[in-house]
């Protein structure tokens, strides 16, 4: 087959072309190694350009002698069935090797409706989908990222997980595959199961009772999550390729810290990720300057699960602005009400703001231990109303445990709240434009929530006109997901093995790249689970305390009991405070000094 980049007659075929062809400016150098990876990510380019992971991924191995790493995005629907119809197979996109000529190829789970894509991109790289049909001759599959921390819905897919962190686990994968450079899969598979955070599912079976429900696994220990203890000695890229056209977020990015003090009870990543590490604010100015210099970008954005609880941000910032060119400003996602500051509106400023207040009672953000109160709000909006801003963004969710009708009418005494804060300073000339966006509860592993049910359609559209009947301002703007896409994320978050089978049959109707609203069809999906006799709604009821869940027999440091206390603390509306005010015992402190 032919360098991809020749086939100037499938690109004059399908929308943008710049996604393909690779080149891009600041792109790695690469020749083919004796071990040679490639990193996918199941979205289309100019998402996947946006996403840290794959970058750090591909800074991992490649400081590895012997090895290269690779990139490959999924392709648009178009390009996909030009490929078919040409008979040509996916290929990398800076070496141009077909995928099923690497020795690992690596998936990122960072969404759970993703994962019908992962298997698009199989496909079409003529790779069998299932790990008990591919032999010595084909790559070994490989998945981590989030969404692997219950890795049983692909487990009939991929060779190996690695759960937690990657800097130094997909470093020992690589040695180790060197090392072992002809050994059979089966013998790597099994020494690579040694290393921590690796999960091989061959080498666990599932037992389940005649109701469904898991009996045990086959493990002797549970897989104890990779955790990179010292960002500021961990591998990161100085530079990174500018996209051909534009991404999602088109700027140098940094990630100040990893994890979050808070413990909100619906949020997974608040849990998969600790405990906090930050990184030191010389390793951080070292590295903005670095991507700045290396890429020509005009913004940083300084990343984490909460930036504003950086713990030096003032400095930072400080650091930042005498060390970057003058035209150089900084993004600071992920701010909370609470850690708004004046100082970072005028350093960030843009025309509108967006917060998460998730829920519209005081009552209901104790439930979820959302640590806000009325008076946060009331002086972050104030500061950002004098620093100019004319546009607030909000999120809730729909369906948290204990909600009432009461809590979600508390939603527009919030949007009323905002205009009367807004209005009260009769120099605000402008009119403010308040858009809400309101998403369907979905819950998820390792968190306190993980046992609750999901409600169902009936129940969010009547929520949905309980809010459309009281938000008729004019400039306020209600926007709502859909909810059968939440009930797939739903189902594939807290699935088992079984899933794997809806999966298969969902990409042989014709589902992928179902994270595009205009992509998912729920028809196929539920024709899907009724071909293969899986009850969606086995999956979104409330999970019985006492229950083997699927993804159990991962060890992510943070203890059950701990969780399980939270989730009786939601119900009397109990709020645990951040980490920063003492160690509330979560479990990571007895492998991890938290230093807080």
């Amino acid at each position: 087959m032919g360098e991809f980049r020749l086939k100037e007659s499938i690109l004059k075929r399908v929308e943008k072309p710049s996604r393909y062809v690779g080149g891009e400016y600041g792109v790695r150098k690469k020749s083919k190694a004796d071990f040679n990876y490639c990193i996918c990510f199941p979205d289309v380019y100019e998402v996947g350009m946006s996403n840290l992971s794959i970058r750090i991924v591909e800074e991992v191995i490649s400081r590895v002698d012997g090895a290269v790493c690779d990139r490959c995005f999924a392709p648009w629907d178009d390009l996909g069935k030009e490929l078919k119809k040409e008979g040509e197979l996916l290929t990398s996109l800076d070496l141009k090797m077909p995928l099923k000529d690497f020795d690992m190829v690596g998936f990122t789970l960072q969404y759970e409706m993703s994962f019908t894509t992962i298997l698009y991109m199989l496909d079409l790289a003529g790779i069998p989908l299932k790990r008990e049909e591919r032999g010595e001759d084909y790559p070994i599959i490989q998945a981590g990222g989030p969404c692997a921390v219950n890795p049983e819905p692909l487990a009939d897919f991929i060779d190996l997980f690695v759960i937690g962190d990657g800097e130094d686990s997909m470093r020992e994968l690589t040695e180790l595959k060197l090392k072992l450079k002809g050994v059979s899969k089966s013998r790597f598979l099994i020494e690579a199961s040694k290393i921590q955070g690796v999960y091989v599912p061959s080498l666990v079976e599932v037992k389940y009772k005649e109701n469904g429900l898991i009996e045990g696994f086959s493990i002797k220990e549970p897989i104890k999550k990779a955790l990179c203890a010292d960002l500021d000695k961990a591998p990161f890229p100085p530079s990174q390729a500018v996209a051909n056209c534009e991404s999602v977020f088109d700027r140098a990015v940094i990630e100040v810290m990893r994890g979050c003090y808070r413990g909100c009870r619906f949020c997974q990543a608040g849990f998969i990720y600790r405990p906090v590490r930050a990184r030191g604010v010389k390793t951080l100015t070292e590295q903005a300057c670095s991507l700045i210099k290396n890429t020509g970008f005009d913004e940083v954005g300084l990343n984490s699960l909460s930036t504003g609880d950086y713990p030096n941000l003032k400095e930072l910032i400080k650091e930042l602005k005498e060390n970057l060119p003058e035209d150089v400003s900084l993004a600071l996602p992920s701010l909370r009400l609470d850690s708004f500051d004046g100082e970072f509106v005028q350093e960030t400023r843009k025309s509108s703001l967006t917060f998460a207040p998730e829920a519209g009672t005081q009552r209901l953000r104790d439930v979820i231990n959302k640590d806000i109160t009325e008076e946060d709000v009331e002086r972050g909006l104030n500061m950002a109303f004098d620093n100019g801003y004319t546009g607030i963004k909000l999120y809730f969710m729909f369906g948290l445990p204990t909600e009432t009708d009461e809590d979600i009418i508390g939603i527009c005494n919030i949007v009323d709240k905002i205009r009367k804060i807004y209005s009260a300073n009769p120099q605000r000339a402008r009119r403010l434009r308040i858009s809400v966006s309101a998403s369907t509860f979905i819950p998820k592993p390792f968190t306190p929530f993980q046992w609750e049910r999901q409600i169902g359609e009936e129940e969010v559209s009547r929520k949905v006109e309980l809010l459309r009947s009281r938000l008729f301002h004019k400039n306020t703007y209600l926007s709502w997901n859909d909810f059968a896409l939440s009930q797939m994320e739903a189902v594939i978050a807290r699935g088992d093995r079984k899933i794997g089978k809806v999966l298969q049959k969902a990409y042989e109707k014709g589902c992928y790249l179902d994270g595009w609203t205009d992509k998912f069809n729920p028809t196929l999906w539920n024709e899907a689970f009724l071909e293969t006799g899986v009850d969606k709604e086995f999956y979104t009821r409330e999970l019985g305390e006492d229950e083997i869940l699927p993804w159990d027999f991962i060890d992510i440091f943070v203890d059950k009991k701990f969780l399980l206390n939270e989730r009786k603390k939601a119900y009397s509306a109990t709020v645990t405070g951040s980490c920063k005010s003492g160690c509330k015992g979560c479990g990571i402190q007895k492998v991890y000094g938290c230093n807080l």
